[in-house]
């Protein structure tokens, strides 16, 4: 059974900067797509981030681009994701994503092409 677990998660000021890790149990596969959503109240879940644990391509939504660094251990089966320059509006639940075949490139924000999901972890940015 797949099992995604997410660390990490705190509160910090703007301008800061937090690390999420996501440990992945469960499955090795040596390509695979491993993402990270967010959530806030009231809002749709939408992509933040995601990789191909195979080739290492990576993928980011318009808003982290440049603050945001999505990474991968395949020795630990861990993928993590680094933010610098946190701003009040990333203030989100995050999730860990993961499914067993590549990004799809063009659709890899979507949350249906993701099976598996972790338990999430609350990021909260202060102005």
């Amino acid at each position: 059974q797949v099992q995604l677990v997410e660390s990490g998660g705190g509160s910090v000021q703007a301008g800061g900067s937090l690390k999420l890790s996501c440990a992945a149990s469960g499955y090795t596969y040596s390509s695979k797509c491993m993402g990270w959503f967010r959530q806030a109240p009231g809002q749709e879940r939408e992509g933040v981030a995601s990789i191909n644990t195979g080739g290492g391509s990576t993928y980011y939504a318009d808003s982290v681009k440049g603050r945001f660094t999505i990474s991968q251990d395949n020795a630990k089966n861990t993928v993590s994701l680094q933010m610098n320059s946190l701003k009040p509006e990333d203030t989100a639940m995050y999730y860990c994503a993961a499914v067993r075949f590549p990004c799809d490139g063009g659709n890899w924000y979507r949350r249906s092409k993701y099976p598996y999901w972790g338990q999430g972890t609350q990021v909260t940015v202060s102005a």
